[in-house]
């Protein structure tokens, strides 16, 4: 019944979602958002779904998730700031370099999320992942300690995807 029920679920989601970027209510994409969905849902192989199932809709998560956009923006804002700031006075040094960054999410996904929102922010870029460590390139390493690393880098976009990802 589980699985069942795990499958309605996901085909239920990918439908809305498909409906939701076709923007429109015609029976035709009705139709092919139904079928796109039923064939991706069981396509995935039986392996670790992406949405989680319907835990990923809990209130906790889903007030996470809405905090984590303008947690995000601000830290895009402030590094732009920061690397416009190191452009317009060159006097400013900088120190480049790789750091290893150990992470404390366990969901994969949660991990890539992280990645990918270390890179949009300006002066750091994930180069690798391995495990629950991270290597990111740091326009200025402030601390080659993975732990101060951690911290600097890190350690704010995990207080809100270790809620909303586990």
């Amino acid at each position: 019944m589980n699985r069942l029920f795990s499958f309605i679920f996901i085909t239920a989601v990918l439908w809305l979602l498909w409906l939701v970027l076709a923007g429109s209510l015609n029976a035709q994409e009705m139709m092919t958002g139904a079928v796109v969905a039923v064939l991706v849902t069981l396509l995935r192989n039986d392996g670790p779904c992406l949405l989680g199932g319907p835990e990923i809709l809990h209130p906790r998560r889903i007030l996470y998730a809405i905090l984590y956009i303008p947690y995000m923006m601000r830290a895009i804002i402030l590094s732009n700031l920061d690397v416009a700031g190191r452009i317009l006075k060159p006097q400013v040094a900088i120190n480049p370099g790789i750091v290893k960054v150990k992470t404390r999410l366990k969901s994969p996904v949660g991990r890539m999320v992280l990645a990918n929102s270390i890179t949009l922010t300006p002066g750091t870029l994930a180069v690798d992942i391995t495990g629950d460590t991270m290597y990111i390139h740091w326009v200025d390493v402030e601390s080659r300690d993975a732990e101060a690393a951690s911290r600097k880098i890190a350690a704010g976009f995990e207080k809100y995807l270790e809620v909303i990802f586990g």
